[in-house]
């Protein structure tokens, strides 16, 4: 009986870790995968957190591409058409959010 609480003690932070992980969102996913040095659980989820609260699905996958590929996000800016204007809105919005939400 003994050995079975000891596994299931064990067993209980190390099945919550997997599971925070399989509900990361594509932001904290990307970020964890950046190279960035200030990339790190709480901060990247932290950043999820308010991706949640100001950009629907497509655009929380479509800005965690910037994270591999910051070039996309200059192409996105730099673009005319109104699709990317209104997305830009909301980015430039969840970008300074985040920064004012996150900052430690």
């Amino acid at each position: 009986m003994k050995t079975f609480l000891s596994g299931a003690a064990l067993a209980v932070p190390l099945l919550s870790v997997m599971l925070s992980a399989a509900h990361a969102g594509p932001i904290e996913r990307a970020c964890m995968r950046s190279d960035r040095d200030a990339a790190n659980r709480a901060v990247c989820s932290c950043i999820q957190q308010v991706a949640d609260m100001t950009l629907p699905g497509g655009d929380q996958r479509r800005a965690a591409k910037f994270f591999a590929d910051p070039d996309r996000a200059h192409e996105t800016w730099m673009s005319q058409r109104e699709s990317d204007d209104a997305f830009w809105e909301r980015y430039k919005n969840f970008g300074a959010t985040a920064e004012a939400y996150c900052a430690g």
